[in-house]
């Protein structure tokens, strides 16, 4: 079983925050939402081999949401590790990650149409940042983080969670 990096993005543009929309289709697998429950996560995903966390987290939005983003810094780090039995066997890749957040900004490409969305993934919203609080946003830390991140000039480690 390896970890798995995932290179994540937080991209605002005019007080919004860009966000993938997710439906789940993994049972109570994902996070113990149930069915069909609708949450979000910040774009980006796994690191390829041989490919920078910069290079990832840029291929990553333009696969996801189209925009064209440079990454500008190391924001945040955040770990989870999923200890439901049925997961590891199910999604071994996915049982343990190291997120890696940057801020990032739009080149002002136009944007293009997606072209690789998540599985659960429905689309990429810009949402208000201050409605962050409130929405299941994945992983959690962020819901409560996300000021800080935002206001740090350093590069902040949120949290290691095992997640039941």
């Amino acid at each position: 079983m390896g970890i798995r990096n995932a290179a994540k993005a937080i991209l605002l543009h005019e007080g919004k925050i860009l966000l993938n929309q997710c439906r789940n289709c993994m049972g109570d697998l994902c996070y113990g939402l149930p069915n069909g429950a609708i949450y979000y996560v910040l774009p980006g995903g796994g690191q390829h081999q041989y490919e920078t966390l910069e290079e990832a987290v840029e291929r990553e939005c333009l696969e996801e949401s189209g925009y064209t983003v440079s990454a500008e810094r190391l924001a945040a780090v955040c770990e989870e590790i999923f200890l439901n039995e049925r997961l590891r066997a199910q999604y071994e890749a996915y049982s343990h990650t190291v997120y890696f957040i940057f801020l990032c900004r739009l080149t002002g490409a136009p944007q293009q149409p997606p072209t690789q969305k998540d599985r659960d993934m429905l689309q990429s919203q810009w949402i208000d940042v201050a409605a962050v609080k409130d929405l299941p946003l994945y992983p959690r830390v962020l819901r409560t983080q996300l000021d800080k991140i935002l206001q740090a000039s350093n590069t902040l480690f949120l949290d290691s969670q095992r997640i039941p």
